[in-house]
């Protein structure tokens, strides 16, 4: 994966080095089998050599991935546990049934999965998820969305590689832009980039 975080770094300099500042060493090869144990599941390869090169962002703010933050594994931790509670507490559940989400063929309906491992976050409770407990016609590792708010769960790739393979081509087109206070977002992103 040292490929493609050498593709992500030539792009920053170009056009945004200040957010080189912005990421964190790798992770350990234990800090990674702790995540497996934590949720259950084994990782997927590619995940966790991309992990060790960087931990994902410092902080949320400038975003890496499309104004969201690419997680560092520690609140990817947090953020497992806070939706692990939620499910705990019965918060996904109506007349002791499960709240179903709306999910594209190969994802599993339920609101949220504890083997639905959270990557990028938009500061507002929604996710971008590595999926390690698909439903038939889905890929173990396949890339999947998670809103808080609404229940549709769309495949954004089919695997980990897919996706930032996919991002990194999208960068390197010149489909996304810097700018300073939101981070890389699609040049096509409507808000005010001075907010």
């Amino acid at each position: 994966m040292q490929e493609y975080w050498t593709r992500w770094e030539n792009w920053m300099r170009q056009h945004a080095p200040k957010l080189l500042h912005v990421l964190n060493p790798g992770v350990s090869n234990a800090s990674l089998e702790s995540l497996e144990k934590l949720v259950e599941s084994a990782l997927p390869a590619d995940f966790k050599a991309f992990y060790t090169f960087h931990d994902g962002q410092q902080k949320p703010r400038p975003g890496l991935v499309d104004g969201d933050q690419l997680l560092p594994l520690e609140e990817i931790i947090n953020k497992w546990h806070y939706w692990h509670d939620l499910i705990a507490s019965g918060t996904f559940t109506y007349n002791d049934e499960p709240i179903a989400s709306e999910p594209d063929t190969g994802i599993r309906s339920d609101w949220w999965n504890p083997r639905w491992i959270p990557i990028t976050a938009d500061g507002f409770g929604n996710f971008l998820c590595l999926d390690l407990d698909p439903a038939p016609g889905g890929h173990h590792g396949q890339i999947i969305t998670l809103w808080h708010d609404d229940g549709h769960r769309e495949i954004v790739a089919r695997s980990f590689r897919e996706w930032i393979s996919n991002y990194l081509d999208a960068l390197e087109k010149g489909d996304y832009i810097f700018v300073k206070k939101w981070g890389i977002v699609h040049k096509d992103t409507t808000f005010n980039y001075n907010d």
